[in-house]
């Protein structure tokens, strides 16, 4: 069963944003959410009680830290479904993990004449890196291209995978349009042809919206930013099967990640700590925990079904909207984010005007030119949606929809 209004007004309790800007309507949650109160309140507990350096000491802080820290990494992997903690490693964001995978899979398993397969929904983040290592190997870059309704058709990934696919890289869920590939049965399609394919999920604007299990996709690696689930910035995540990631060069090399250090030679750690070098981010680990438990007190199942169905209200209200281009897929598996240009009007100014009405949206590339210049554009604006947003916020964003162009002196005709 959907929220109801009541339970939507108790969970905007937790939000001190909503409480302390009451006019704010916050609609650029795929860049980054907003944090409740249970994962700011657990940062600031870990930093005043339990902040020590894990896994370097005897006493009761560096204890408690490494406790905190491995703990964090169990609530992970049982969020996503991984087989064992070893699996789950902490970085920064998707980007990080994306780039340690470039530069300690890519580079030593890649050669000329080899293809790396992406879809032009993606990233730059799950693009720019296997440019990188297609220019070092001689490795070729092959791109998915979606059909108009911007879905990925199995037509279209038979004529592009071949026995020379190397790397298989796909987003979850494009964070322009929308679109959700059904990522297990391209990663099953794929093997089917390349069997010795590395298969790597791109889940940031996936894992806040929707139940995980990275054993049922049967990927190599998945990747995804806390921050987009609401917890702090700067911890995400790279899963990978156990056996790929110890057979992986370490990306960074320092404190903590080795087993015996000579004066010529060093060997490594297994995973995970053979890629967390340095001192680690305590607090951002255990943010993610807290928002992983908040977010399944909530329901994930309920969270997908009230998130659809603010997604599915403003898609219809704008396109009611004359002068409006919308690129967000028609397709009713997709994510909750609407992509969109007033006609005329550049997407800084239409973002500008709603910022006026504490309206938050994002405008630009959204780091997907690709996919831009394949819609015909250069840039759009895009409003996401959140489980803590309401239908009456969506009112007052079509509203003021309608105030852009005649601010710009244009109307809307």
């Amino acid at each position: 069963m959907m929220f109801t209004q009541q339970e939507i007004n108790e969970i905007r309790k937790d939000f001190e944003y909503l409480q302390g800007n009451p006019k704010v309507i916050y609609f650029d949650n795929g860049a980054t959410s907003q944090k409740p109160k249970k994962v700011t309140d657990a940062l600031v507990e870990y930093y005043q009680y339990e902040n020590g350096n894990p896994h370097r000491g005897a006493h009761y802080f560096a204890m408690k830290s490494t406790e905190v820290y491995e703990g964090s990494r169990e609530r992970v992997a049982h969020f996503i479904g991984a087989k064992k903690p070893a699996e789950v490693v902490f970085l920064r964001n998707a980007t990080e993990a994306l780039n340690l995978l470039a530069y300690s899979y890519g580079l030593y398993h890649l050669e000329y004449g080899d293809e790396i397969l992406i879809s032009i929904l993606e990233h730059h983040s799950n693009l720019v890196p296997w440019q990188f290592v297609a220019q070092k190997t001689g490795a070729e870059m092959v791109f998915l291209r979606p059909d108009e309704d911007m879905q990925i058709t199995e037509e279209e990934l038979l004529q592009k995978v071949t026995s020379r696919t190397r790397i298989f890289s796909v987003t979850a869920a494009s964070n322009v349009v929308g679109t959700m590939p059904d990522v297990k049965t391209l990663i099953r399609k794929v093997r089917e042809i390349a069997p010795d394919v590395c298969c790597i999920v791109d889940a940031s604007q996936y894992v806040p919206h929707h139940k995980l299990d990275v054993t049922d996709l049967d990927c190599d690696f998945l990747v995804f930013s806390g921050h987009k689930m609401l917890s702090a910035m700067g911890i995400g995540v790279l899963y990978g099967k156990e056996e790929r990631l110890n057979a992986m060069e370490p990306f960074f090399y320092g404190g903590d990640m080795i087993e015996y250090v000579y004066e010529c030679k060093s060997s490594y750690l297994p995973s995970p700590q053979r890629f967390e070098a340095g001192t680690v981010n305590v607090g951002g680990a255990k943010s993610l925990a807290v928002a992983m438990d908040y977010l399944e007190a909530l329901g994930m199942d309920k969270i997908l079904e009230y998130e659809s169905a603010l997604m599915n209200y403003a898609y219809d209200k704008m396109k009611k909207l004359d002068d409006v281009d919308i690129y967000t897929t028609s397709n009713l598996k997709r994510s909750p984010v609407l992509s969109f240009n007033i006609k005329d009007v550049h997407p800084h100014d239409v973002a500008s005007i709603l910022e006026h009405y504490h309206i938050a949206v994002r405008s630009g590339h959204h780091c997907a030119q690709p996919l831009h210049r394949s819609l015909g554009m250069n840039f759009s604006c895009r409003a996401s949606f959140a489980f803590y947003n309401t239908f009456e916020e969506i009112d007052a964003f079509i509203n003021h929809m309608e105030d852009v162009r005649r601010m710009m002196g244009l109307g809307l005709e």
